[in-house]
Order: C-alpha cells, then structure tokens, then sequence
C-alpha cells in the first residue's frame, strides 16, 4: 500500500510513517523546508504542482493530510492580526484542499482510495470554550472540506474521513496532553484502516468514538 503523509517530519505525522513503515507500506513523507521524500509547503500550489509530476502515475491508497498551523495558541483576542489568520487558514484550509487536488489523479488508480483529514475536536460547533479563534475557525473549515469531498468523491469510490488525533503530547499539545504520539498514531492508523465508502464523511476520534459536529 502506497501512503502519502502531509507534515511527516515531527510529531504525528512522523510516528505515523514510522508505524506504516514498519508495517511494510511505502511511506511518502512530506515536510515545509526539510529533506523528506517531497518537500511540500501546502499553502505553495507549485510546491503542489511539483509534487503531483513527482508522483505521477503512481497510485495513492491512503492520501493523509496531517500538515497543520496552530499559530494563535494562547494568544489574546487584541492580539491578533491579519498574518495570523492568512497563514492559518492558509495552511489548514487551504493546504488540504490543494493537497487533494494535486494527488486526486494518483487517488484514482488505487483500488480503494482513502483520504484521511486530521481536524480537530474544536472543530467542533457543540463545543466554544473560547479563544483560538483561528485554529478553531480552520478546523471547522477542513472538517467541512472533508465531508463535502465525502459527497463528491463517493461516486468514484474514494472514502473520506475526518479525525480528531486526541490532546496529544507534541509541540502543539504540549507535555501535560493526555496521550502520547505513539498512541494516537496508532489510533489514528487503526481508524484509517476501517474507514470505508460506507462510512465516508465520518467525524471520528482517534480511539473510534463518533465525535459529534
């Protein structure tokens, strides 16, 4: 099975393609401004572009699209700005969005084709604690990407799936998370294995309970 990883350089992303590897899978990892298999800003359509004569006529089993920005993590409501909510939304809209774009041709060679969306469980509309405006408003978005490509895309047979990946201890997370990278990378993994036609548009956590939207 042929896998292509946005963001493969740290954290989840790079767990996930060391499980897949392991597992015996060609892993195409992709990193922002680092030597992995593809160097791919997602925000750069001809990074995009570059990436898609890369890997053209290669079939793509699982396209899943991990890169992401949490720019505005404790930030106050006076301090935003105009570059913050570009390079976010920039980044976790509009980078899975191109993403799947470039790769839909490699997509439809595989036999069953699946695209993996990490979002977020502050995605959510059930849920407004407060702040992180931007990277609550983004993840909303890419959930909304990833169950309108689930209608679209269904008729070709390719599932689509929308993941919360757990408060996780990275970067993002921070050390005090309630779950380690290994744990949700192999929860998340897990979900990608059992998402089907039948349940694409699927908003799940990464230890499979349904999350609600």
């Amino acid at each position: 099975m042929h896998i292509v990883i946005t963001g493969a350089n740290r954290g989840i992303g790079k767990e996930m393609a060391a499980q897949m590897t392991n597992a015996g899978h060609d892993v195409t990892g992709t990193a922002r401004g680092f030597a992995l298999d593809v160097r791919l800003d997602v925000t750069d359509a001809g990074q995009q572009a570059q990436m898609a004569r890369q890997l053209a006529g290669r079939a793509v089993d699982l396209l899943v699209c991990n890169a992401g920005v949490y720019l505005d993590k404790g930030l106050a409501l006076e301090d935003y700005t105009a570059e913050v909510w570009g390079q976010t939304l920039a980044a976790n809209v509009t980078g899975v969005f191109l993403t799947v774009q470039a790769l839909l041709p490699n997509l439809r060679l595989a036999e069953r084709p699946k695209i993996a969306i990490i979002s977020s469980q502050m995605a959510s509309h059930t849920r407004a604690p407060g702040g992180s405006y931007a990277y609550r408003a983004s993840k909303a978005a890419a959930l909304n990407i990833g169950r309108n490509l689930a209608t679209d895309l269904k008729p070709e047979g390719i599932a689509v799936g929308i993941y919360h990946p757990g408060w996780v201890q990275t970067d993002m997370g921070g050390q005090t998370a309630e779950i380690t990278v290994q744990e949700a990378a192999t929860g998340l993994l897990a979900r990608f294995d059992a998402l089907s036609i039948d349940s694409s548009g699927c908003f799940e956590t990464w230890d499979g309970r349904d999350h609600a939207y």
